[in-house]
């Protein structure tokens, strides 16, 4: 069985270029002219894919932090108020949807609720992802398997045996699963890049992808050499902008320097196989004394 799956019009797997996506998630901060920006510079950085976040906040927000109170750009406010803030509707994804269409680029989000879903189905995305914090909810992966689209799983904060039993529920049939760890930013020694090998033997038919919380660009190039068919990484226009993910994301000009790294990543891979290549043969033969005898 070939390690790969089609997201839209790309094939994503071994053999091809890695699919890079710009995880916008909430960083727009409610604001969808801050989106749409986002969405063309995402683009223009040379992403795959944009990503946004969306939940039904009285379902995702725990009852415990409804009523917790908290600073945010639009005063002291509770936390579900603040989710609500985040939150964009209909019309504000049927934007979306035409800005993306018009920058040439993928969009789809992560589903925090079965709700999620049922609101997104109404949108032509080509892939739902399941946040980490959402891989032991299996009525959530039995419910967005029954779309009939490709899944993307991140596996962050999660034991292996939670992992498998979440492979189990969500089917692995068209589905791609993404090595992280959910700490924001994560630092160097907790990224655990060797995990993307380790996935790759534990479920050996399906491409592994890796999301990266780290601050720098070159953990998720080294992701690719280890085999990730897929970086995704969180996306800002301005890092000092209010919010919790800020920190651990990355702006356009870094994005865009991220997107080259992976691409000569690629190219320098090879195919194993030791050969002279012909722009070493004026050095071979003005440098090397003694002939092979064989």
């Amino acid at each position: 069985m070939t390690r790969e799956i089609k997201i839209g019009n790309r094939l994503v797997g071994d053999g091809h270029p890695a699919y890079v996506i710009a995880e916008i998630g909430i960083n727009h901060n409610g604001d969808l002219q801050v989106a749409q920006e986002m969405i063309r510079a995402a683009a223009h950085a040379g992403a795959d894919a944009v990503k946004f976040q969306k939940r039904t906040p009285e379902v995702c927000t725990p009852p415990e932090q409804q009523k917790q109170m908290r600073e945010t750009p639009w005063g002291y406010i509770s936390y579900l108020d603040y989710r609500y803030k985040v939150e964009f509707d209909r019309e504000a994804y049927q934007e979306i949807d035409r800005t993306c269409r018009e920058a040439g680029i993928d969009w789809f989000v992560s589903v925090w609720d079965e709700q999620s879903v049922d609101f997104m189905e109404t949108f032509n995305t080509p892939a739902y992802k399941i946040p980490s914090a959402s891989l032991t909810d299996h009525n959530l992966l039995r419910h967005v398997r029954k779309t009939g689209k490709p899944v993307l799983v991140s596996t962050g904060m999660s034991t292996m045996e939670e992992i498998r039993q979440g492979m189990e529920a969500v089917g692995l049939e068209n589905l791609l699963i993404m090595h992280t760890t959910s700490a924001y930013p994560c630092d160097p020694e907790e990224l655990n890049l060797r995990m993307i090998e380790t996935l790759r033997r534990e479920f050996p038919n399906n491409p592994i992808g890796y999301s990266g919380h780290e601050v720098g660009l070159v953990p998720s190039a080294v992701a690719v050499a280890l085999g990730a068919c897929s970086v995704e990484r969180h996306f800002t226009l301005d890092r000092a902008m209010w919010g919790s993910d800020q920190a651990a994301s990355v702006e356009p000009g870094g994005f865009e320097k991220l997107v080259k790294y992976i691409r000569v990543t690629e190219q320098a891979m090879g195919d194993g196989v030791k050969k002279v290549y012909a722009s070493e043969m004026s050095s071979r033969k003005k440098l090397r004394r003694v002939t092979s005898s064989s």
